[in-house]
């Protein structure tokens, strides 16, 4: 079952319009821009939409990107990303903040700083740090910086496995080790742990593993055959924030943002010669008929 849009108001811009009265959540998403808009930015944005928040954005980073790869890289000065920050957080209510693409330890180092200025609690961390491609989009240097600075600062990280194998240390091949990677990674200081199972082969069902320090938590989905799969990390990981902006606990949030995806992904956009984008709004359009 489909939780994330209103069936009466379809979506975010039709509650706008509807009432003077309405305020949407807003949820702040710090993160790279993806110029063919099927990750990153671009992704965060209209999956935030799509669960009925406003998203607002902190770019770190100019992309020049398509479905096939990566060509071109420009990080953004960590002071531009600090006024960013600010100029949101000084301005909107924001409930929530996700973070992607932070490229270097320099913008790690400003975005742990404001986050503990403003004291914002919901952090949902995507340690994104290889593209779909294979392109590296996190300087190895930072890595130590990321798990220093801004791991105990989340409520919640979304690792997938290649990214848990670099965070933790050791190998993640068998649904076996998905509990000693999520161990390890709890061990580095968030709150939550939620390790995406879809690089494990060998299965017709994708297990996602989700741990609080004492509780893990499962989510299994059939294994959707498409090659139109670009942003879905960013997509699940905005999709979490917005739902624990609108009240859910870390578990009600990831099993939202879950079958979101999971509905989602069967309508992926044959674009482009590499791996296409989601339709972010297929949903919004199946309920609408």
């Amino acid at each position: 079952m489909f939780h994330s849009i209103p069936a009466t108001k379809g979506g975010l811009l039709l509650s706008l319009m509807g009432s003077k009265k309405t305020i949407p959540k807003c949820v702040l998403t710090i993160a790279g821009s993806d110029s063919g808009a099927g990750a990153g930015i671009q992704a965060d944005l209209k999956a935030m939409a799509a669960q009925g928040v406003y998203g607002l954005s902190a770019i770190t980073a100019i992309t020049a990107q398509n479905t096939v790869g990566v060509e071109k890289v420009q990080m953004l000065p960590a002071g531009m990303v600090e006024a960013q920050i600010d100029a949101v957080l000084k301005d909107f209510p924001v409930a929530a903040v996700k973070t992607g693409m932070l490229g270097n330890a320099e913008i790690i180092s400003a975005v742990a700083a404001r986050l503990e200025q403003y004291n914002i609690r919901k952090v949902v961390l995507d340690p994104v740090m290889v593209a779909k491609s294979g392109d590296l989009l996190l300087e190895r240097d930072a890595q130590e910086a990321l798990r220093e600075k801004l791991f105990p600062l989340a409520l919640l990280i979304t690792p997938n496995i290649p990214e848990a194998e670099v965070l933790c240390g050791h190998p993640v091949k068998e649904p076996a080790d998905l509990k000693a990677a999520v161990r390890s990674l709890y061990a580095l200081g968030p709150s939550f742990v939620l390790l995406k199972g879809g690089h494990l082969t060998g299965s017709r069902e994708v297990t996602d593993i989700l741990f609080d320090g004492e509780r893990y938590y499962y989510y299994r989905a059939p294994r959707i055959a498409t090659k139109n799969t670009h942003g879905t990390g960013c997509t699940y990981a905005s999709a979490i924030a917005a739902h624990l902006a609108l009240g859910k606990t870390v578990p009600q949030a990831v099993k939202a943002a879950r079958e979101y995806l999971q509905n989602t992904l069967p309508y992926g956009l044959n674009l482009g010669h590499g791996h296409g984008p989601i339709d972010h709004f297929s949903i919004c359009m199946k309920k609408k008929r």
